[in-house]
């Protein structure tokens, strides 16, 4: 399997290295909270010796209801993870959804993120891996809901037929089961390192309930942020290289996905628990 460096920062994923913290917020609200979260976020991860990239989304462009929020937009957004970048000195990780983002996105994102849902669009997988490659940066693609783990070969197939070398991280987080529901199989995270790339797991999302929010009338996904840990610890305990948590210091009052999402008071303690788990692992 590959080892993924980000050379300006001096942070390489894949086995035998330190397991990779991918955490922020779901998505950005104010700079202000950011800028807390990403603070506290990287204090922990320091304390840990993990290595740490900050992430928040500029745009859920993915809502289940338009009347849901979606962010700051691309323009406000990158200005703001910009700041952030350079103010706490950690590296970056957002998603997009076009293909016309790929450039800006990937001028300020030292990872730049696929949604799920868009795995599978060939044009915009092989222009924001040309667009990251060419920028120095590294690309994480979460598989799709509707994909078995196998079957993010030909992902990996497109992007290295459009970019010499090795750039792609996978990322696991649940499988549609039945009707408002996601499963995680931890035989996967073998599955898909056995295609030669890093994977990490997406805890956060993994335990969504989608349309199944009470409160959104099927209008808003629910979740069950109690899960969280049970998948992040079972996921590096079967190999994860990475992480990919959500924090918020309310999650009830975050403005998206706050379902999932868990207190930011919880960050220090279930990091903790995740590297004891990682070096027993790699220490067996």
């Amino acid at each position: 399997m590959a080892t993924l460096t980000l050379k300006r920062w001096d942070l390489s994923i894949g086995d035998g290295h330190p397991l990779v913290v991918i955490a922020g917020l779901n998505v950005l609200e104010d700079v202000d909270l950011a800028m807390q979260v990403g603070r506290e976020l990287k204090r922990i991860c320091s304390d840990l010796a993990l290595p740490f990239v900050f992430k928040a989304s500029f745009d859920k462009a993915n809502r289940s209801s338009i009347q849901s929020y979606r962010g700051p937009g691309l323009e406000v957004g990158l200005n703001m993870l910009a700041r952030i970048k350079a103010e706490l000195d950690v590296p970056i990780c957002t998603d997009l959804h076009e293909i016309d983002q790929a450039g800006p996105v990937a001028s300020v994102a030292d990872l730049v993120q696929i949604p799920a849902f868009l795995c599978r669009q060939t044009d915009l997988v092989v222009a924001t891996a040309r667009a990251t490659a060419a920028a120095g940066g590294l690309l994480h693609v979460k598989k799709g809901q509707f994909l078995a783990p196998r079957d993010a070969r030909s992902i990996i197939d497109k992007i290295r037929e459009a970019v010499p070398g090795e750039h792609t991280i996978l990322c696991e987080r649940g499988v549609s089961f039945g009707y408002n529901n996601l499963v995680v199989d931890m035989l996967g995270i073998e599955q898909m390192k056995d295609l030669g790339v890093p994977v990490t797991i997406d805890a956060t999302h993994a335990v969504q309930l989608p349309g199944a929010d009470p409160r959104g009338n099927a209008a808003t996904t629910g979740g069950r942020r109690e899960g969280v840990p049970v998948i992040a610890r079972a996921a590096v305990a079967a190999g994860a290289n990475g992480v990919f948590l959500e924090f918020h210091p309310d999650p009830d009052r975050a403005l998206c996905d706050g379902p999932s999402a868990l207190p930011l008071t919880a960050a220090a303690g279930l990091l903790r628990q995740l590297k004891a788990v990682h070096e027993a692992v790699h220490a067996a």
